[in-house]
């Protein structure tokens, strides 16, 4: 019965994150960068809560203002309309890939006055932070600009990544609760099964197939890359939330979202993946 329970709960909960992000995703591009710059700024200190201890004192202030930071300037280079003469795409790559490294610099000068033990350890859990958390879920910002490819008034490769996301998990989890017997990587999470990750992969690559039917102006072989992304990396991302929890001890990462837990939990797919989907389409479609 409390399984029961925890299934609906945690059904009710996704499906309510699923209407909130598509119906921001159609109203407007700055409605769904101010939701996600919640779930960033929410996603950092939840981790630097996780991980400080009294051997380990991230800067859970800096951290999270830096994430933020971080998020926000990628908003404003996707979402604002920049004069023809700038080089745009210069100002793409610099944002993700260069403003880190003075975030990262900076981390040690506040480290230098705070007077805590283990300064190096300090140091690189806040750096992980803000790269673990703040950059992934920056680069999602990319595929909602005015000028990319919509579909019903949405961007098409942001919500066939959402999509892909959420029917592979959901499909992985469903399947394997019901069928799985063959443990897919034990050590670190031991409910998760070869039986319920295939049935994820083939469902999604079907939904990639649909969707190309569907919707004009992507090819298959885009859909298909994009899907694979998901399973391979999106794999990733959860056995390596699963592995730092297993570190740290813990079941979830949080409370906040009922019937998943936390932030982390909820979208540790998209941390590993979402940089491999943003470099695909930027070397291979210029996004």
């Amino acid at each position: 019965m409390q399984k029961l329970s925890n299934f609906w709960t945690r059904t009710i909960t996704g499906l309510s994150m699923v209407f909130i992000l598509l119906a921001a995703l159609w109203f407007s591009g700055w409605v769904f960068a101010l939701i996600f710059l919640a779930i960033t700024i929410l996603g950092l200190w939840e981790f630097y809560g996780l991980i400080s201890s009294e051997s380990c004192h991230p800067q859970k202030y800096y951290g999270t203002l830096a994430g933020a930071l971080l998020f926000l300037a990628t908003a404003l280079i996707s979402l604002v309309s920049w004069p023809p003469s700038l080089s745009y795409q210069v100002w793409l790559a610099f944002i993700p890939f260069l403003l880190p490294v003075p975030l990262f610099f900076l981390s040690f000068i506040i480290e230098i006055y705070r007077d805590k033990p283990n300064p190096l350890m300090n140091t690189a859990t806040t750096t992980l932070g803000f790269l673990y958390i703040a950059l992934p879920f920056s680069l999602l910002l990319y595929f909602n600009r005015p000028d990319t490819l919509h579909f019903w008034g949405m961007p098409v490769i942001l919500v066939g990544y959402f999509a892909f996301t959420w029917i592979y998990d959901t499909a992985a989890y469903l399947y394997g609760r019901q069928f799985g017997k063959h443990k897919f990587f034990e050590r670190i999470s031991p409910k998760k099964t070869w039986e319920g990750t295939i049935a994820g992969a083939v469902i999604t690559l079907v939904i990639a197939f649909g969707l190309h039917l569907l919707v004009s102006g992507m090819p298959l072989s885009d859909w298909l890359v994009l899907a694979c992304l998901v399973i391979f990396f999106g794999t990733h991302g959860d056995l390596a939330e699963s592995l730092l929890k297993r570190n740290l001890n813990i079941k979830d990462s949080g409370t906040i979202l009922p019937g998943h837990g936390g932030i982390l939990d909820r979208f540790d797919t998209m941390l590993i993946s979402a940089p491999f989907v943003f470099l695909y389409f930027f070397f291979h479609h210029p996004i």
